[in-house]
């Protein structure tokens, strides 16, 4: 997915550009891959993100940071683009963010985010999901990212790049295929602990969390050699700074 939203942005090659939660630095990697930049810095406000990012990624243009996406580090106007991945939705301030990365870029620069799609069902690995756990608990539909990220539409991803001062916003869908060899290869990311769903995983005891398990094993739809096949998609917008 990373490297299908820097593909979209068609940037020009050069220039300094800004990873805003860089993670485990799979968008700074596309960049670095697919967009010739001069240098990309990536910021985090996990250390572990960027000892992590820092051990993976390489190249020695790109640099990492520890930073909070609503305080950046960076002078004005001084980057060619900003561009964030599936982390607006987990910012407590996304307006504030997205006004940050208008800062920091000069006019006439680039702004671009992606989040993925839980408002209209694009991510069908977590509708899957969320749909079996509120059958077996009303309870868990509060914490649907459907429910919790007001970001999941292309309408609130266009009025979030509007409301900072962006020009020519423009919001794509981008799918992509999620291929699983079995039930346990879909389940496995559940278990992880991190994340809204694996952290309910997480909270459930041993039984009802097999009770679960099972209830997703019989009602996704396998092929039959036994994978799974489904579908995720993300919202990608996109704007310049007022020149």
């Amino acid at each position: 997915m990373a490297r299908r939203f820097v593909s979209l942005l068609d940037a020009a090659p050069g220039g300094s550009w800004r990873d805003i939660g860089c993670g485990t630095g799979a968008v700074t990697q596309a960049v670095l891959d697919l967009a010739e930049p001069e240098t990309v810095v990536g910021i985090d406000p996990s250390p572990g993100y960027v000892q992590y990012a820092r051990r993976t990624v390489t190249d020695p243009r790109a640099h990492f940071a520890l930073a909070d996406a609503v305080n950046l580090p960076f002078a004005d106007a001084t980057a060619s683009v900003a561009v964030s991945g599936l982390v607006l939705n987990f910012v407590p301030d996304p307006p504030r963010a997205a006004a940050e990365m208008v800062r920091a870029v000069r006019p006439g620069g680039l702004v671009a985010a992606y989040v993925w799609d839980f408002e209209e069902g694009g991510m069908e690995t977590i509708r899957a999901f969320w749909d079996a756990a509120s059958a077996l608990d009303p309870d868990a539909r509060a914490l649907d990212e459907a429910v919790r990220f007001p970001l999941c539409g292309r309408a609130p991803m266009r009025e979030l790049l509007v409301g900072a001062g962006l020009e020519g916003v423009e919001v794509d869908a981008i799918g992509v295929p999620t291929r699983f060899s079995g039930f346990d290869d879909f389940w496995q990311p559940f278990l992880g602990g991190q994340g809204p769903a694996p952290a309910y995983v997480a909270s459930l005891p041993q039984e009802r969390r097999a009770e679960l398990r099972e209830r997703l094993r019989s009602t996704l739809p396998r092929a039959a050699d036994g994978s799974i096949e489904l579908r995720a998609r993300a919202w990608a917008a996109r704007g310049r700074r007022t020149a």
